[in-house]
């Protein structure tokens, strides 16, 4: 382990000590910082990591809201709730993997058992329930993780639960559903292109611990969060349509960022300013100076991913 990589480990340890009792305090009393203490939790991971976000458009006030955006690595999860409070929907594994586990029940994720189809129902009202209490409720509509590179297509399943959880929230008679992209676009200070993705891309058989690792040893990654029109959802709305809907958005959006066409665009950014490292050194050191690739955002065969949220 590197001298940067124990470092931040170290200080993520202390951090993660002191505020784990304090969000447990929080989500058991119900009080309002069980939504800002894992804001905070993840701000700090973000910027210990090196991790710079950029934030496009504007997340809907309204709710009940729920989030659906695609997705490419466990880093989906610091990134989106350092730029917002939200709950996850996660696959019932994680529950159960050591101290990742333990941060997403504090969360309050919802988590789903794809080979119990039959507590489908349990699930959605679990949703409904996070809806109906004023959060933003966040999916990933691929239901698994990719390269990167691409959007893989969406699952009408996955929002149709969206539907069931309407059933289940009688304090409303639609739920707001708005796209979200998450695009890797920068590996410090330069342009990212395919062959350095896959430092941040975590899916397929790869094992988490050594892409922790590889995270650890390089940090210093730009993302570029941005925000799609969101869609109303009623109780007559086709799934179908509203999935490929949000999927084309996706795709669209994050082909804009991968390519570099929405830097320009008004936004904000925060965490880290510059990289851990000079950029002029890293070229030297990995040959980055490459100009950003070609990206073709095309549909593709769904492969299984360790982050998948297929639905039960």
């Amino acid at each position: 382990m590197t001298v940067r990589a124990f470092s931040v480990v170290a200080a993520t340890a202390v951090v993660t000590a002191i505020l784990i009792p304090v969000q447990w305090v929080s989500v058991v009393l119900k009080l309002p910082t069980r939504r800002s203490i894992p804001v905070l939790y993840h701000r700090i991971v973000c910027s210990l990591l090196g991790i710079r976000v950029r934030v496009l458009g504007e997340r809907a006030r309204e709710h009940p809201l729920l989030v659906v955006a695609n997705h490419s690595s466990w880093l989906d999860v610091p990134v989106i709730t350092a730029a917002m409070p939200a709950v996850f929907v996660a696959k019932r594994e994680i529950a159960g993997w050591p101290l990742l586990g333990l941060l997403a029940k504090l969360q309050r994720s919802v988590f789903v058992d794809r080979e119990r189809r039959h507590k489908t129902g349990e699930v959605n009202a679990q949703i409904a329930q996070r809806l109906a209490e004023g959060d933003p409720v966040v999916l990933f509509g691929e239901g698994t993780s990719s390269d990167g590179n691409r959007v893989l297509p969406f699952r009408s399943a996955l929002i149709g639960a969206a539907r069931d959880a309407l059933a289940e929230a009688e304090h409303s008679g639609r739920v707001l559903i708005q796209p979200l992209s998450v695009a890797y676009t920068g590996f410090h200070g330069l342009p990212m292109g395919r062959v350095h993705r896959h430092v941040v891309a975590w899916y397929g058989a790869m094992e988490f611990v050594p892409h922790l690792m590889e995270v650890l040893r390089h940090g210093a990654f730009d993302v570029v969060l941005t925000w799609g029109s969101p869609i109303a959802y009623e109780a007559r709305t086709d799934r179908k349509s509203v999935a490929r809907s949000l999927e084309l958005t996706v795709r669209r959006l994050t082909a804009q960022a991968l390519r570099g066409r929405s830097t320009e665009a008004r936004g904000h950014s925060f965490l880290p300013k510059k990289p851990v490292r000079e950029s002029r050194d890293l070229g030297r050191e990995e040959g980055m100076a490459e100009a950003p690739e070609s990206i073709e955002m095309r549909r593709e065969p769904e492969r299984p991913g360790p982050t998948s949220t297929q639905p039960a």
